[in-house]
């Protein structure tokens, strides 16, 4: 057993506990505690002056798949000879030995959200995973599959409709996909009257269908946005809204929509037309109408170990600060549909903790100490 004491602790799940304490037995989280007394041969780890988190969450990002600097040959996020792939699954291109691993452990972030690009309608299967553990990415798995990535605007129309294929506009990104999803519906009532055998390209689909896992969108201007939300509704689907950046332009229509959104990544230039209206003061509109929100960096895009600076800022523009901390815990969690097992400190969970020496949302604050299921990763 690890006992953790005298920090700050941050449940996410209720009030703030300071100082607190944490149990550790087996991998899994005990107790949580104002004071705790260590059973007899519990190894302590004394934490005064730090504060104590969850380990964080990336809610999206490309970690593994997409490996830093190292070219085409390191680069398996994108299938870009078909425009329509959702059999695809992340995880098995996914390399655990990514040097970036190691950079988001050091930043206390113990689970991310992985999956393909965004240059197909339909891209593929995003899994969640542990950030440290193995060299077996079978071994990290949380939840597989956790959402299937769809994609509208520019990188769809612009990967091939400039060599003369559907889609090229985003008429066709749309007509695209509802054709998939109708094919995949009349599967789903197929199958179960017995009239179709198994299909290996649209038994993915039926997780989908059955409200198990969200529809993962990338979108970033506001009508893709809409279009978005508006195929869902048609099909009656769950949906997360990726980048979202002109959320903050239409947040009343996203209000009560139960839709959630992945802010980010805004901690990067503005690299082509459609985020334009790039700001960070999104979340915090979008958390102000009602929005479930979480920050990503979308590593590589922008660097992952800076998640929490990422919510530091949107914190700085407007966020509420807690709801900065939430955005890179609890919140990613839940909108990953991993909340049963991470996101929090609450007995029954992993044992996923990040120890700072003070505010993580601010630039100077180091991670002293990173666990995942109760096992040191990491430690300054």
């Amino acid at each position: 057993m690890l006992l953790i004491q005298n920090g700050t602790v941050w449940t996410m799940a209720g009030e703030k506990l300071e100082p607190g304490c944490v149990l550790i037995e087996n991998g899994k989280i005990r107790a949580v505690e104002r004071r705790l007394e260590a059973p007899t041969g519990t190894e302590v780890l004394d934490a005064t002056g730090c504060w104590v988190l969850p380990g964080l969450v990336e809610a999206h990002s490309h970690i593994g798949i997409s490996e830093e600097k190292k070219g085409a040959q390191f680069d398996d996020s994108n299938e870009t000879t078909n425009p329509i792939t959702p059999w695809l699954r992340a995880m098995d291109a996914v390399n655990p030995m990514d040097a970036a691993f190691h950079d988001a452990v050091a930043a206390g972030i113990t689970a991310v959200q992985v999956g393909p690009g965004s240059a197909n309608v339909v891209g593929g299967q995003f899994f969640v995973m542990k950030t440290e553990g193995s060299r077996r990415i079978d071994d990290l798995v949380v939840k597989q599959p956790s959402a299937m990535k769809v994609a509208f605007g520019e990188n769809p129309r612009n990967n091939y409709g400039a060599a003369g294929k559907m889609p090229l506009t985003r008429m066709a990104v749309a007509a695209m996909l509802r054709e998939e999803l109708y094919k995949a519906r009349q599967y789903q009532q197929d199958r179960a009257d017995g009239k179709a055998a198994f299909d290996f390209r649209l038994e993915c689909w039926l997780p989908v269908l059955r409200g198990e896992i969200p529809l993962k969108a990338h979108v970033h201007r506001a009508d893709d946005i809409l279009t978005a939300m508006r195929i869902a509704r048609e099909f009656g689907l769950r949906l997360t809204l990726d980048h979202c950046t002109e959320g903050h332009l239409i947040a009343p229509y996203l209000s009560g929509a139960d839709a959630p959104a992945i802010v980010g990544p805004t901690l990067s230039s503005r690299s082509k037309i459609e985020i334009q209206n790039q700001d960070f003061k999104t979340a915090g509109v979008l958390h102000r109408h009602g929005v479930l929100t979480a920050i990503t960096t979308d590593h590589p895009v922008s660097l992952i170990q800076t998640l929490p600076l990422c919510a530091g800022l949107a914190v700085k523009h407007g966020l509420p600060f807690e709801e900065g901390l939430k955005a890179i815990t609890i919140n990613a969690a839940r909108i990953c549909g991993a909340d049963d097992r991470i996101g929090s400190l609450e007995p029954g969970k992993d044992a996923d903790i990040a120890v700072f020496s003070g505010n993580p949302l601010e630039a100077s604050t180091v991670c002293r100490f990173t666990l995942i299921e109760g096992k040191m990763v990491h430690h300054q």
